[in-house]
């Protein structure tokens, strides 16, 4: 179910580094080398797998910026945060 802008406030409280973006949260890596940001790239890509919700992703050498947003629902979800914390774990 997407959240109204009240839970999305507050789930941004518990979601380092994530901003919101319109109906979409967004966050940026950086890394030492191009190497870094592929291999923390990769395990994003498991942990999305296993979570069934995919982050749209942009590489530029050293840097990774990941969007999240619930395409069905239009609009920010509980995965996405979900997500988010997730991939904060992993970083």
């Amino acid at each position: 179910m997407r959240l109204t802008d009240d839970q999305i406030a507050e789930e941004l409280v518990n979601t380092v580094g994530w901003e919101r973006r319109g109906d979409l949260i967004n966050r940026t890596f950086r890394f030492n080398d191009f190497q870094e940001a592929m291999k923390f790239v990769n395990q994003v890509a498991d942990l999305a797998e296993k979570m069934d919700h995919h982050p749209d992703i942009l590489i530029s050498y050293d840097t990774v910026q990941l969007s999240l947003f619930t395409h069905s629902e239009g609009g920010l979800t509980e995965k996405d945060f979900q997500l988010a914390r997730g991939i904060n774990s992993i970083s």
